[in-house]
């Protein structure tokens, strides 16, 4: 059923009758992607099951660089198809307008900088015939830089291995990563697309509404690449201290949703975060960006915080850098 309680849920309608339905509906967002869409597609294209069994289509966000209708028909030819949206409305809209626009059973929306392994259709296959009840199925998924480079791996979530609808893992980090997660389609049908309201965040509010609404099963096997970069927007919202408060938005979200969240706990875990981005920022001169996190480590830090931080420069000076605090 349908949560009507939270009204900034847009409804995604059924795909019509009458309607070829694939098995897959591999939707690529992109914008400015450039030559990142290259490996994106490669990836897929590598793991094909045919047109009757998996639709792959691009939809571009209004891209003001590069031309990628032209690399999709350069790397795939007519197989994937393209669509540029009329305008630019974020890049959660980006998201809902991917799950409108797609026919599948098996909803996969990979982001243009991210990609998949070998194996990863065929593993969400094999899970979403043994658990054949759940909404979520994912893999486990690498870190990797600009370059490719594996800088780590997401953690393994044994409350979800063998199929279940525990939500813990996902209240105050991110136990999953967007290009090993797939969602069935009939569960947008009925719970609605991703909540405008959030930006950064709007992932695991997805993740928790499925898992806890319907269930879902994580492989214990890496499948898939999140790309991290400094150039991505990932990285830009740190700067003005934004993920911090999308984490917010979520907690509230969380906080009417979920009895065992604790509203205390994400606000430590805020201002956490905002601390360790503003001493970044202030390591780099970035005098900006570290008032920005500054502000907000303030807003959500206990008094407790405030008096350690405020010994740290004295501790340091008296017992030197390496016996000093380290907050």
């Amino acid at each position: 059923m349908r949560d009507t309680a939270t009204p900034s849920i847009p409804r995604i309608e059924p795909v019509p009758e009458g309607i070829a339905r694939p098995l897959w509906s591999v939707m690529i967002p992109t914008y400015n992607s450039g030559e990142y869409l290259r490996k994106t597609l490669q990836s897929v294209m590598a793991q094909d099951r045919g047109p009757e069994r998996m639709e792959i289509e691009v939809v571009d966000h209004c891209s003001t660089e590069g031309d990628p209708e032209a690399l999709v028909k350069a790397v795939c030819g007519s197989r994937v198809a393209f669509y540029r949206r009329p305008k630019n409305e974020g890049a959660v809209a980006n998201f809902n307008a991917c799950i409108q626009r797609s026919r599948g059973r098996l909803i996969h929306i990979l982001h243009s900088d991210d990609y998949v392994l070998p194996g990863f259709y065929a593993e969400i296959e094999r899970l979403a015939e043994l658990y054949a009840e759940v909404a979520l199925l994912a893999t486990r998924c690498f870190f990797v830089d600009e370059n490719g480079i594996i800088t780590g791996v997401t953690t393994r979530v044994p409350e979800l291995e063998k199929g279940g609808r525990s939500v813990n893992t996902l209240y105050y980090a991110t136990s999953m990563q967007f290009p090993a997660v797939v969602i069935r389609r009939e569960f947008y049908e009925a719970h609605g697309g991703y909540m405008p309201s959030l930006v950064h965040t709007c992932d695991r509010e997805m993740w928790a509404r499925a898992v806890s609404s319907e269930g879902g099963v994580i492989s214990t096997n890496v499948l898939a690449c999140y790309r991290e970069s400094p150039s991505n927007e990932s990285a830009a919202v740190g700067r003005s201290g934004e993920n911090v408060r999308d984490f917010l938005r979520l907690a509230e979200v969380f906080r009417k949703r979920y009895p065992g969240f604790s509203s205390r706990r994400a606000r430590q875990i805020a201002a956490h975060m905002a601390l360790r981005q503003a001493r970044r920022f202030s390591a780099l001169n970035d005098t900006d960006s570290a008032k920005s996190n500054w502000r907000l480590w303030v807003e959500n830090c206990s008094w407790l915080d405030r008096l350690r931080e405020g010994v740290r420069p004295w501790a340091r000076r008296v017992f030197g850098r390496d016996q000093a605090y380290r907050g």
